[in-house]
């Protein structure tokens, strides 16, 4: 966000804020760290806002849930905006002083109003005008979100329109206000600082703008580096399916899972010539390797460092000894840079971490010894006398210009509904997420038991079960336009008519992303895993009462 691809705030910011919305994202099952910090602002009276097509676990702590329709975001926000300026809420000296495109974003809000976005979203126009107003009037808000936001084929754009709220209302760039994107995975936030994106060098200095930063790698690795950016993950799949790429080298991913529309990404993988898996688990991406290369868990059989959603890099030390026959990824990718003739030597996780300091600018102050000794660093920390910053983009309150540097920019963004529309053959709006004691796709959290858990299951409304003839632990049989999976039923309460709930966790049960959508938003590569068009029906006779009634069915 404006130059720098982290959140801006911190999680004790939370603690202290006047007003939290927690928007498409359950961090009470997902992020549980995160929302004993939300906690203990709403306990300090605090008000929470919940924007979820699902009545969640964190819903059921906030002030007001607004139970959106899935995909029309975009809608919400605008509208919010829109009531924000006509009420005279907006910060206008904050705008004129550290933003442009105002007039642009002003114009394009308001055809918004209040009554087009309840009809877009389902939210009553008076739940959506105490937001707004609560919102704008609060000395400290911050809006966190997670993957109900980027999980669409706009998520960019949803994500540019919770932005421009910030943007509007002056909550951003001081203590207690700003912007929290909640990771996904864990250390999504450290792979994307150390350049794990296809436009991004270490740093997150770009590729192709930063002549400087490129130069200066150039110069540390004695090579030449391609002046374009490289492709993303969707753009990897249409490329592998188009023929242009033909190998690849998959380190710490279990996509054959975790991709939308798994049946194509299965086809697409083992039709490759040559195909390599690096986990430290037998994944089912593992089983369609040519070769796999068994890593070591280095969460704690290895040396290193994590970053966290707030920017916090912290180490990772060594507790056990691995089993024998693994080894550390930085050791594999050693000998395989040797056996390709290029001698990186024996390098510790140190000795790589030193060296990335002389490249990343934001991590030059972060020693390992200042990582120890203050129990992490906040980048940017420049060097190592900066304490690491604890939120972001305060310079955009400075009065001289010079101190202040580039505005903000508001982008102006339009409501763009789900692509896998509703119809009479697939009436029913599908949303995946996950639960407190499961994580992704299961690989790591199915190795041990919990009481919590329990089976995979299709959520129904009451209502749509009812309608539908089908009862608690009946066997249904869940189709979209791209196959079927059959899974038992469970009414749940937390969904109104019209919706259903699954998550990834137990693909050997359920192959929840059979039916999910591969489309990609072509701004950020994201695949709308967020709203499926499905139909539900009884499942066929032969499948209930089976041993293997709870396994996907797959079909066309």
């Amino acid at each position: 966000m404006f130059g720098a691809g982290g959140g801006t705030s911190s999680y004790r910011e939370a603690e202290d804020a006047d007003l939290l919305i927690m928007w498409g994202s359950n961090a009470r099952d997902a992020h549980p760290i995160f929302f004993h910090h939300v906690l203990k602002g709403v306990r300090r009276g605090a008000r929470l806002y919940a924007v979820d097509p699902r009545r969640t676990t964190s819903a059921q702590w906030a002030d007001a849930w607004l139970g959106i329709e899935v995909g029309s975001d975009i809608s919400l926000a605008n509208a919010i905006a829109r009531e924000i300026i006509t009420a005279g809420l907006a910060n206008s000296e904050f705008v004129r002083r550290a933003t442009t495109g105002f007039e642009a974003y002003a114009a394009a809000v308001d055809p918004y109003t209040l009554e087009r976005a309840e009809r877009d979203t389902g939210v009553p126009a008076d739940l959506i005008r105490r937001l707004a107003h609560d919102y704008a009037r609060a000395d400290r808000a911050q809006i966190c979100w997670t993957l109900g936001i980027t999980e669409h084929h706009n998520a960019a754009d949803n994500v540019f329109a919770l932005i421009n709220l910030s943007l509007l209302t002056g909550h951003v760039g001081r203590y207690g206000s700003g912007l929290v994107p909640l990771r996904g995975q864990n250390n999504v936030q450290g792979g994307g600082d150390m350049g794990a994106i296809p436009n991004k060098l270490t740093g997150f200095q770009d590729i192709e703008t930063n002549l400087a930063a490129r130069s200066r790698f150039e110069a540390a690795y004695g090579v030449l580096l391609p002046p374009k950016q490289g492709w993303h993950m969707s753009q990897m799949f249409d490329a592998m399916e188009a023929g242009e790429l033909t190998a690849c080298y998959i380190i710490g991913e279990n996509p054959v899972r975790s991709e939308a529309d798994t049946g194509r990404a299965r086809k697409i993988l083992t039709g490759l010539e040559h195909l390599v898996v690096q986990d430290m688990f037998r994944t089912d991406t593992a089983e369609v390797a040519d070769v796999v290369l068994p890593a070591t868990a280095t969460w704690c059989e290895g040396e290193g460092t994590v970053t966290s959603s707030e920017r916090r890099v912290q180490r990772v030390r060594k507790a056990l000894e691995p089993p024998p026959g693994t080894r550390d990824d930085i050791e594999i990718i050693c000998e395989i840079a040797q056996r390709l003739g290029t001698d990186w030597g024996q390098p510790s996780a140190e000795d790589l971490w030193n060296e990335l300091r002389t490249l990343s600018p934001m991590h030059a102050g972060m020693s390992y010894q200042r990582l120890e000794e203050l129990g992490g660093l906040q980048w940017p920390c420049p060097n190592e006398q900066h304490p690491g910053e604890l939120f972001l983009h305060a310079r955009l309150w400075e009065t001289d210009p010079a101190k202040r540097g580039a505005p903000a920019p508001f982008t102006p963004v339009e409501q763009d509904p789900p692509l896998d529309k509703l119809s009479a053959e697939f009436p029913l709006r599908l949303t995946t997420g996950r639960r407190l004691d499961s994580f992704n796709t299961g690989v790591q959290s199915g190795q041990y038991e919990t009481p919590l858990r329990r089976p995979e299951t299709i959520n129904l409304s009451p209502e749509d079960a009812s309608r539908l003839g089908l009862a608690e632990g009946e066997m249904a049989r869940i189709s979209s336009r791209r196959g079927s999976v059959d899974a038992p039923v469970h009414l749940d309460q937390t969904l109104r008519a019209g919706l259903a709930f699954m998550t990834l966790h137990f693909p050997e049960q359920v192959a929840t992303n059979v039916l999910t959508l591969d489309a990609w938003d072509p701004k950020s590569g994201t695949a709308e895993f967020k709203a499926t068009a499905i139909r539900v029906d009884k499942a066929p006779a032969a499948t209930v009462g089976d041993d293997e009634s709870q396994h996907a069915k797959v079909g066309a």
